[in-house]
C-alpha cells in the first residue's frame, strides 16, 4: 500500500468506536503523571533592570558601594551589579549545586549530564513526530480531529462521498461535484465549536513545542564542553543564546500532551508494521506508552533540577531575562481543511474515473464483439496483489484484446495482401506501410514480452522483489520500489505510444490509398484495382480504417483515465 493510501486508511478508515477503544485502553494503561512539565515560579518573572535598582538604593548604600569601589578600583554601579549577580549565583548553588560556577560563568559537568539526559528523552518524540506529523500533517490532524471533534469527523466522512452526493443530488452534473463538495466541507467545518477549536489548537501547539524540543540542537551545547583540571566545563556566555531558546521551548511545553495527541502519534508510528505477521497493536501501543512516560518524566526532572532561567540571567548579567512562549499550531485549521478538500477531491476523481472506466467498457463490448479484455498476467490487480502496479496496464489490455479480436481476424486479412503484393508508387509509402504493419502485427508478442519482464522471474519483477526484501529504512525501500514501477510504466507507455503511431500511420496510408486523383489513378498503390478484383478489398479497407480510428480514439480516452480526471 502506498504512503498516502495508508494515511487515508488511518485517518478515515478506523471507525469511531475503534478509536474510542484504543484511547480508552491507553488511558487505562497510562501511568503518566498529570503534574505540569514546567511548573514555573516567581523566579521566572523578569526582575527590575540593574540601573533602576541602583537608582532606588538609599544614599548610604550607594556611599558604601562607592567606598568599596575605591578599594577595588570599580564604579559603584559595577560593584552593585556584581553583588546582585552573586546573589543569583548563590541562589543557583542553593537550589542545584554542581550545575553552574557563577564566579567564573561556567556550566559544570552536572549540567552536561542533565542536558544529555534531556536530549535522549527528546529523541523519542523526534522519532514519533517524524513518523507522523512530519510525514503528513493533514492526515495526522484528520486522525486527531476524529478524537477531538467526533460529530464533525463523522459528517466529513459521510457527507463528502460521491455516493452521498448522488443520493442527495440525483440530477447533479459531474462537473459540479467538486465545487459542491468543497461548499459542503466549509459548511461542516463551520459547525466546529469553540471548545473543539481550542482543544485542537492546544494539541497543535503542544505538538509544535514537542517538535521544537525534539529537533533542538543539543549537540551544539554539549560539544562546547571541554575538560580542564576541575572537570568538564563550558562557558555559559558562549551558549547563552541557545540556552535561552531551549528555555523558551521548555517554558512553552508547560503541560503534558493530551492522550489524544499521544494516541495519534502512536498509531502513526505503528502503521508501517500493521500488516506484519503476529503484529499485536495493543502490545505495540503499550510499549510506546512506556517510552513516552519515560521521556516525559525526564523532561519534567530537567525542569525541576535545572534552574535554567537563573543560569541564563547570571551568565548574561541581566535580571530582566525571562522565558517567553513560542508560537506555532495556529495553522491547524488551514491544514485540516486542506486535507479534507484534497481527500474529497481524490475520492471524487476516482469515482469519476471509475464511471468513465465503466462507460469505456460499454464501448469495448460492442467494439470487441462481446469479448472481455485480456489483462496482463503480472500487473497489480485486486486478484494479483503481488504484481507490479503499471501505469498503462489498461491500455495494454485494450491493445492485446484489439489484436486478437479485431486486428488479426479482420484487419489483417485486408492489409496482408497489400503487404505481400502491393506495388506502391513511392518507396517512402512502402516503407511507412511496412513499418506500421509490422508494429501492429507483432503487437501481441511485444506485450507478452513486457508481461514477462514484470513477472517475478523477469527483470522488473526481480528488482521489485529485491527492493521489497531489502533491510533498509522504509523511505529508501519505498523509493526503490517506486523507481521500478516508474521504469516499468515508462516501458508500457512506450509500447502504447508506438502502437498509436502505427495506428495513425496506417490510417493515413489507407486514406491515401482510397483517394483517387482527377485522372482516376490511386495515390499510393499502382495495382490496387488488380488486388481488388474478385474480392471486397475496397470495402474491407473502408471498414478497417473505421476500426483503426475507433481503436485510436479509445486509446486516447484510456490515456486520459490513466493520467486522471
Amino acid at each position: 500500500m502506498n504512503e498516502n493510501g495508508t494515511f487515508a486508511r488511518l485517518s478515515t478508515g478506523l471507525s469511531l468506536d475503534e478509536r474510542k477503544n484504543l484511547l480508552e485502553k491507553l488511558q487505562n494503561q497510562s501511568n503518566i503523571s498529570k503534574e505540569p512539565l514546567y511548573a514555573g515560579n516567581v523566579q521566572d518573572a523578569p526582575a527590575e533592570e540593574f540601573d533602576r535598582q541602583f537608582a532606588r538604593l538609599p544614599w548610604y548604600c550607594r556611599l558604601w558601594l562607592w567606598i568599596l569601589g575605591i578599594i577595588k578600583a570599580k564604579s559603584p554601579f559595577k560593584m552593585f551589579q556584581e553583588r546582585e549577580i552573586a546573589k543569583i549565583g548563590k541562589l543557583i548553588d542553593a537550589q542545584a549545586p554542581g550545575l553552574f560556577d557563577y564566579s567564573r560563568g561556567l556550566l559544570l559537568a552536572e549540567f552536561h549530564t542533565h542536558l544529555a539526559a534531556l536530549k535522549s528523552s527528546a529523541r523519542f518524540f523526534y522519532t514519533a513526530l517524524d513518523a507522523s506529523i512530519n510525514r503528513d500533517r493533514g492526515a495526522f490532524y484528520a486522525f486527531l480531529g476524529s478524537l477531538e471533534m467526533e460529530a464533525v469527523h463523522f459528517r466529513l466522512v459521510k457527507e463528502t462521498t460521491p455516493e452521498y452526493f448522488i443520493e442527495n443530488n440525483p440530477d447533479i452534473d459531474s462537473q459540479d461535484f467538486h465545487q459542491i463538495a468543497y461548499a459542503k466541507i466549509e459548511a461542516i467545518l463551520g459547525t466546529i465549536s469553540e471548545r473543539e477549536r481550542q482543544a485542537m489548537y492546544d494539541n497543535a501547539r503542544s505538538l509544535n513545542c514537542l517538535k521544537q524540543l525534539a529537533s533542538f540542537l543539543f549537540d551544539r551545547i554539549l560539544m562546547a564542553f571541554s575538560s580542564e583540571a576541575s572537570g568538564t566545563v563550558c562557558s555559559a556566555i558562549l551558549v547563552k543564546d541557545m540556552l535561552n531558546s531551549l528555555n523558551n521551548i521548555l517554558y512553552s511545553l508547560m503541560t503534558i500532551p493530551a492522550m489524544t495527541v499521544l494516541e495519534s502519534l502512536f498509531i502513526f508510528i505503528v502503521q508501517d508494521r500493521a500488516g506484519e505477521p503476529e503484529f499485536d497493536i495493543n502490545a505495540e501501543l503499550h510499549a510506546l506508552l512506556n517510552q513516552a512516560e519515560s521521556s516525559i518524566i525526564a523532561i519534567r526532572e530537567f525542569n525541576q533540577r535545572v534552574p535554567l532561567t537563573l543560569i541564563i540571567r547570571c551568565a548574561a548579567k541581566n535580571p530582566s531575562l525571562a522565558p517567553s512562549g513560542i508560537s506555532g499550531g495556529e495553522d491547524w485549521f488551514v491544514v485540516y481543511r486542506d486535507y479534507w478538500k484534497h481527500h474529497t477531491h481524490t475520492q471524487l476523481t476516482e469515482y469519476l474515473r471509475n464511471r468513465r472506466h465503466e462507460n469505456l467498457r460499454g464501448s469495448f463490448q460492442h467494439f470487441f464483439k462481446g469479448s472481455g479484455l485480456r489483462f496482463l498476467d503480472n500487473v497489480y490487480s485486486e486478484t494479483n496483489q503481488e504484481g507490479i502496479p503499471v501505469r498503462g496496464a489498461f491500455g495494454l489490455a485494450f491493445l492485446l484484446t484489439f489484436y486478437s479480436v479485431v486486428f488479426l481476424p479482420d484487419i489483417n486479412k485486408v492489409l496482408r495482401p497489400i503487404m505481400i503484393d502491393g506495388e506502391f508508387y513511392e518507396r517512402e509509402d512502402r516503407i511507412e506501410f511496412t513499418e506500421n504493419y509490422n508494429e501492429l502485427f507483432t503487437l501481441e508478442n511485444t506485450i507478452k514480452k513486457f508481461d514477462g519482464l514484470i513477472a517475478p522471474a523477469g527483470d522488473f519483477g526481480k528488482r521489485l522483489l529485491l527492493a521489497k526484501g531489502e533491510m533498509s529504512s522504509i523511505p529508501i525501500k519505498r523509493r526503490k520500489i517506486q523507481v521500478v514501477t516508474e521504469e516499468a510504466s515508462d516501458e508500457a507507455q512506450g509500447i502504447i505510444n508506438r502502437a498509436k503511431e502505427a495506428l495513425a500511420g496506417m490510417i493515413s496510408v489507407i486514406y491515401a490509398t482510397l483517394k483517387t486523383d482527377t485522372e482516376g489513378k490511386f495515390a499510393t498503390l499502382a495495382n490496387l484495382q488488380q488486388l481488388a478484383k474478385g474480392n471486397n478489398l475496397l470495402d474491407g479497407l473502408k471498414e478497417s480504417v473505421v476500426s483503426l480510428e475507433k481503436a485510436l480514439k479509445l486509446l486516447d480516452e484510456i490515456e486520459i483515465l490513466d493520467i486522471g480526471c
